[in-house]
């Protein structure tokens, strides 16, 4: 006989939320990546512009291939523009490359919330990879409670991660936003635009935190109260 497990509801509200969150800043960034920018300004031409005034002139900027690839690499000091933003002058794409300046501006006046989430980094990157295994492994082995406490304990590290992410990303929008205002690359209905490109890729942080705690959630309930055979 089949068994359906009812905690696999959390699982699908999970990966709903996801998938919303992902067809939301995919059809706000198309939209405003048709929209031009009145000053003309290339995503890449507006990344060099918030770097130098930051003083960030030992930020790299450099070209990645992909559609939204973009991101900022604190250890070598390089903010990496994908192929929708590195050329573009459209509204999105300059907001997106201000986003990605914001967190070089952040690595350089060492935000806490950033460093604390770098901190995390090879911890998160083993506890997800290993968790789901160590609890298998501690269910073939007679139910071994303290291998499947590991594992519960190594994907919590995961959602952690998730979860200080959240400061990080949403103050680096705002700091892209008060940037383009400030310097004018930006003018009244496009700012608002950026804000929305911007406001549709946070909610994916903001979704991803959610899948992860109720994937933590479905952990907890399905060997939170297993008796220890240990």
């Amino acid at each position: 006989m089949y068994y359906f497990d009812p905690t696999y509801i959390l699982v699908i509200i999970g990966a709903v939320i996801s998938i919303g969150a992902s067809m939301k800043v995919n059809s706000t960034y198309a939209k405003f990546n048709k929209v031009r920018s009145a000053s003309g300004m290339t995503g890449a031409d507006a990344a060099s512009r918030i770097l130098n005034r930051a003083g960030l002139y030992g930020v790299r900027i450099e070209h990645i291939s992909g559609n939204l690839t973009d991101h900022y690499d604190p250890r070598d000091k390089v903010l990496r523009l994908s192929d929708s933003v590195y050329g573009s002058a459209s509204i999105a794409a300059i907001g997106v490359a201000a986003h990605e300046c914001g967190h070089a501006i952040q690595d350089e006046e060492e935000y806490f919330p950033l460093r604390f989430r770098n901190t995390l980094v090879p911890v998160a990157n083993i506890g997800t990879k290993a968790a789901i295994p160590i609890i298998l492994i501690g269910i073939l082995l007679a139910g071994s409670q303290t291998l499947i406490n590991i594992g519960v304990v190594l994907f919590s590290l995961g959602v952690l991660f998730q979860l200080v992410t959240l400061p990080v990303e949403f103050n680096a929008s705002s700091r892209a936003i008060s940037i383009l205002e400030d310097t004018g690359m930006l003018y009244g209905e496009e700012v608002r635009g950026a804000k929305k490109v911007l406001g549709a890729a946070a909610m994916t942080y903001v979704a991803a935190a959610a899948a992860s705690i109720l994937s933590l959630l479905r952990l907890m309930i399905l060997f939170g109260g297993r008796r220890n055979n240990d």
